[in-house]
């Protein structure tokens, strides 16, 4: 099992996804510290999120930043940084709507795009033992996340490209960095041939 945003496309031969289990928030969330209104640092490594925030506070400065969730959380609120972002899913895994000293504000997808996979886990397995696993697993995720990894695969994303993209029912939310953001319409069709899909959301693209 793993965190489908952390899942390169390119899969180790004789292995495959067999599916996901349902998706949590997709969201990500900017913990600010308690008091701070327009933040003037915020730390993340995150060339996505970085590009996305700095639409919304172009006068920030960005940093690193190391550590689990609560780590992170911890140096947030003692003024290590104004500001970060984490994801949604991952605070609500881990217990944690609200934290001393920090406020949650959270993202829609037209302030920030979600990395693609973002809140879902995949179940990988052999080939021969997918069909056994599929019938278990959360069958509208797999079509969201099969759409989002082939426009991935077909733009060649990774975690130095400042891309993502999100698939809901009928509209697609995507950000690239040649592009910034952009929202498209999706038809039940897209999701039926989603190599088909990806090769026409990068012509409309421009990419």
């Amino acid at each position: 099992m793993h965190s489908s945003k952390d899942l390169p496309n390119e899969l180790t031969a004789g292995l495959v996804i067999a599916g996901y289990l349902p998706r949590e928030d997709p969201r990500d969330v900017l913990v600010l510290r308690a008091g701070v209104r327009t933040p003037l640092t915020i730390a993340t490594g995150s060339p996505r999120r970085r590009l996305q925030i700095a639409r919304m506070y172009p006068g920030a400065a960005f940093t690193e930043i190391r550590g689990n969730v609560d780590t992170r959380l911890r140096k947030i609120a003692c003024g290590a940084a104004d500001a970060t972002v984490l994801a949604a899913a991952g605070l609500k895994r881990l217990g944690f709507e609200s934290w001393s000293g920090v406020e949650f504000r959270f993202l829609d997808f037209k302030q920030m795009v979600p990395a693609v996979g973002q809140g879902a886990i995949a179940v990988q397995c052999r080939l021969e033992d997918a069909a056994l696993l599929a019938p278990a697993l959360d069958a509208a995720t797999a079509r969201q996340l099969t759409l989002e990894r082939a426009l991935q695969g077909r733009l060649g994303g990774g975690c130095q490209l400042a891309f993502a993209a999100h698939a809901t029912p009928d509209t697609l939310y995507v950000f690239h960095e040649k592009t910034g953001p952009r929202t498209l319409p999706l038809t039940p069709e897209d999701f039926d041939r989603p190599a088909a899909a990806a090769e026409r959301i990068v012509q409309a693209l421009g990419l």
